[in-house]
């Protein structure tokens, strides 16, 4: 759990697509937008079609009314083995308090095995993923015109 600033408590919540709630499902669409495609004016479809598969996770962090989603991340079942969490995000407003360090927590508790865990990490923030134990593996590569690392947590 985290505490903002006025002692509320902001709650980790998981759940599968099929039973997130859809003011829950609009708010981490919503969130996910608001940085990946207007804050980083990366014009990219978001909606990849992993989101519902029945083996996705999906993890988000509420701040206020139910649907106001303030931090979330995915965790995806890779077909070969293994698992990459992605769209690890949070809205501005709630940035340093340790929302995503949570989710990413969270995330790599579940996906104990099978391993290796995957993340294509924006470069800027490979030292944070670092502190999770992920390591760089292979050259920085342009994703959706922004510099990314491949890492692994094994």
């Amino acid at each position: 759990m985290e505490r903002t600033g006025a002692g509320v408590a902001l709650a980790v919540r998981s759940a599968r697509f099929a039973e997130l709630r859809p003011g829950a499902l609009y708010g981490i669409l919503r969130l996910r937008s608001e940085v990946f495609v207007v804050e980083q004016d990366c014009v990219y479809l978001d909606t990849d079609g992993r989101d519902t598969d029945p083996s996705t996770t999906h993890w988000w962090v509420e701040d206020g009314e139910p649907g106001e989603v303030v931090a979330c991340a995915r965790l995806l079942r890779e077909p070969g083995g293994g698992s990459q969490i992605g769209r690890v995000a949070t809205r501005a407003s709630h940035r340093r308090r340790g929302l995503g360090a949570q989710l990413v927590r969270a995330a790599l508790a579940l996906a104990v095995a099978p391993r290796p865990v995957v993340v294509h990490a924006q470069a800027h923030l490979e030292r944070w993923y670092a502190g999770f134990g992920f390591v760089r593996e292979g050259d920085e590569f342009l994703e959706d015109g922004i510099p990314h690392v491949l890492m692994f947590v094994r």
